[in-house]
């Protein structure tokens, strides 16, 4: 019975009663001054922030809003315009929503298909936090999303403790730094050498480089310097709800 019950809720997302919205904030190759990828990131629809949506989230509906946003983030996005560049979407997942890969993907590729927006573009982010609520399950997870042909980035990573052992079981195709790495970064010799020795370890294992937060040119500028070309943060532009931020002007 239980079974039934969450598949169910995997097939049509249903459950989840509470409306909600998507904001994009993007993901900028800061080297070739283009857009990577779009962030979806959950809102109300009033705009208020995603703890407001969160706080409603309980083991019941956990299923129901996983896919609810999935759903949400493709439809969203492409309806904001994402069909006319070549940026990926990055979508936040939580493993413990999941009770079978294979059949809890089913209406994400559906959703996918209708959106005419290839799977390949799309990123699943997950954070080293709810990795380790079970290894072997988002082991799973991962590799069944890399077969298919989506990509799966760590979120987060360096605000838990389980990182390098996520590099030594699993291959992802990307790594956000977490944002207290990056504050102050441009005076701070000691964040400088860890995201350092995280970008040279991230080059030899071919893993994209995110760094998240970034506010300054300082900020921005000294992790150019230490090789993390792909940045995130207020300094690219705000989260805007159901719609695509352009580049600033003093980045083209």
């Amino acid at each position: 019975m239980e079974m039934k019950r969450i598949c169910s809720g995997c097939r049509n997302g249903t459950g989840f009663e509470v409306p909600f919205a998507m904001a994009f904030q993007p993901i900028v190759d800061v080297h070739a001054g283009i857009v990577f990828a779009y962030e979806a990131l959950v809102r109300g629809t009033d705009g208020a922030g995603a703890a407001s949506i969160l706080s409603s989230v309980t083991d019941e509906n956990r299923y129901a809003f996983d896919q609810a946003c999935r759903v949400k983030a493709i439809g969203s996005a492409m309806s904001a315009g994402l069909v006319e560049s070549d940026a990926m979407l990055s979508i936040n997942f939580l493993p413990n929503a999941v009770y079978s890969p294979w059949a809890c993907i089913q209406l994400t590729l559906a959703a996918a298909a209708s959106a005419l927006l290839p799977i390949d573009r799309i990123i699943f982010e997950f954070t080293e936090t709810e990795m380790m609520t079970s290894t072997k399950h988002v082991m799973e997870i991962i590799e069944t999303y890399k077969n298919i042909g989506f990509k799966v980035a760590i979120d987060d990573f360096g605000a838990g403790h389980s990182g390098l052992d996520m590099f030594a079981n699993f291959e992802p195709d990307e790594v956000k730094l977490d944002m207290e790495l990056i504050r102050g970064i441009a005076a701070d010799r000691r964040r400088q050498a860890i995201v350092r020795a995280v970008a040279r370890m991230c080059d030899e294992l071919q893993t994209v480089l995110i760094a998240e937060g970034v506010e300054t040119h300082d900020e921005a500028n000294a992790l150019l310097d230490l090789g993390v070309r792909y940045q995130q943060g207020y300094l690219y532009g705000k989260p805007l709800i159901e719609q695509l931020a352009e580049l600033p002007s003093w980045l083209l």
